[in-house]
C-alpha cells in the first residue's frame, strides 16, 4: 500500500506545507528524499556538491526501483515520484521549503554548522528536523537564533521499507513543532513513536548494545557470527542477526553511536568492543563498503 499523500491545506492539523528540503545525500538522506516525493511532496535533495547529489539520486531510484520488484509499488508511482525529485547543491533552497531534514553526518559540530547555514536561509515558519540516531537534539540546537524550532526525526533503513520514526523533542522544542513533525511523519506512512531527548533516544540505544554485546561475545570466541547471527534471528524472532544489523547500518556509524551513549553516560554497557574500532580503521564498514562482518556483491553496495 502507497503512504498516505500529504493532507489538504484545510486540514487543521496540517501546519507543514509541502516543499522538502532534504539537506545530506547519503543513504539515509536519499531515502528519506525518496520517501517524502512518493508520499506526493516536491523534494530537493541537495549535498556539497552536484555529484553527491546525483549519487544521492540515483540511490532513491535504485529504492524506488526495488519497491517496484518487489510488487509493493507500481511503476507509474516511481516514476510520479522520480519526477517530484530533483537536486541541488548547498542549502540556499531551503528559503522555499516548509520542511527541511537534516540528513548529515552523525557529527555534533557538523550538524550545528549546517543548521546555523539553514537557519539562515529558512523561513521562520520552516519545520527544521534532524534525522540523528543519537546527538542529543537540543545540543545541535544550542546555537540557533530560535532553538525552540528544532526537533529530531528519526528515520531508519531502508526507510520505504522501515515503518517506524521516532520524534525526539529538544529541552525547548516548542509542542506546535513536535505536532507538525508528527503529521509530516504520519503523511509518509510511518508510526510515530516519542522519546526524550537522551543520547541514542530509545531504538538506537536499543541497536548499539545489542550489537556490542554480539561483538564481544565474537572476539571472545563464544560462537561464529553465523551462529551468533543465527541465535538471534530464530531465539528471539529478530529479522536479521546484529552483525547483519550492523552491515547495514554501517559499523562506523554503529562505532560513533555507541562513542555518544559512552560520552553521556559513561556505562560499561556502552564500551565499545576493540574489534569494532579495529573494523572501522580497516575501512571495514559494512555493505557501504562491500565488505564489514560480511562480503557484499557491488550492486548491494551503496555509491
Amino acid at each position: 500500500m502507497s503512504p498516505t499523500p500529504p493532507a489538504a491545506e484545510s486540514d487543521p492539523r496540517e501546519s507543514v506545507r509541502k516543499r522538502v528540503l532534504v539537506v545530506g545525500a547519503g543513504i539515509m538522506g536519499s531515502g528519506i528524499a525518496a520517501q517524502a516525493a512518493l508520499s506526493g511532496y516536491p523534494v530537493t535533495l541537495v549535498d556539497v556538491s552536484e555529484e553527491f547529489a546525483r549519487r544521492g539520486r540515483e540511490n532513491a531510484t535504485r529504492a524506488l526501483d526495488h519497491a517496484v520488484r518487489k510488487g509493493t509499488l507500481g511503476s507509474n508511482e516511481r516514476d510520479a515520484a522520480l519526477d517530484r525529485l530533483d537536486i541541488g547543491v548547498g542549502v540556499a533552497r531551503a528559503d522555499s521549503a516548509q520542511i527541511v531534514v537534516e540528513a548529515a553526518p552523525e557529527n555534533l559540530e557538523l550538524k550545528r554548522k549546517v543548521f546555523a547555514e539553514i537557519e539562515a536561509h529558512a523561513g521562520a515558519d520552516a519545520l527544521l528536523t534532524s534525522n540523528t540516531s543519537s546527538l542529543p537534539i537540543t545540543a545541535i540546537a544550542e546555537r540557533l537564533r530560535d532553538p525552540t524550532r528544532l526537533v529530531g526525526v528519526h528515520f531508519f533503513n531502508p526507510v520505504l521499507q522501515m515503518p517506524l520514526v521516532e520524534i525526539i523533542p529538544g529541552h525547548t522544542t516548542r509542542p506546535d513543532v513536535v505536532e507538525r513533525a508528527r503529521v509530516f511523519s504520519e503523511s509518509l506512512g510511518k508510526t510515530v513513536v516519542q522519546s526524550r531527548d537522551t543520547p541514542g533516544f530509545v531504538t538506537t540505544r536499543a541497536m548499539a548494545v545489542l550489537v556490542n554485546e554480539a561483538a564481544w561475545m565474537l572476539s571472545e570466541g563464544v560462537a561464529t557470527k553465523e551462529d551468533i547471527d543465527t541465535a538471534y534471528k530464530l531465539g528471539f524472532h529478530h529479522p536479521m542477526g546484529p552483525f547483519e544489523l550492523a552491515d547495514l547500518v554501517g559499523i562506523d556509524t554503529t562505532l560513533a553511536i555507541l562513542d555518544v551513549l559512552w560520552d553521556g553516560f559513561r556505562d560499561a554497557r556502552y564500551r565499545a568492543c576493540p574489534l569494532l574500532r579495529t573494523m572501522v580503521s580497516a575501512h571495514l564498514w559494512g555493505r557501504k563498503s562491500g565488505e564489514g562482518f560480511y562480503r557484499y556483491p557491488a550492486r548491494e553496495t551503496a555509491t
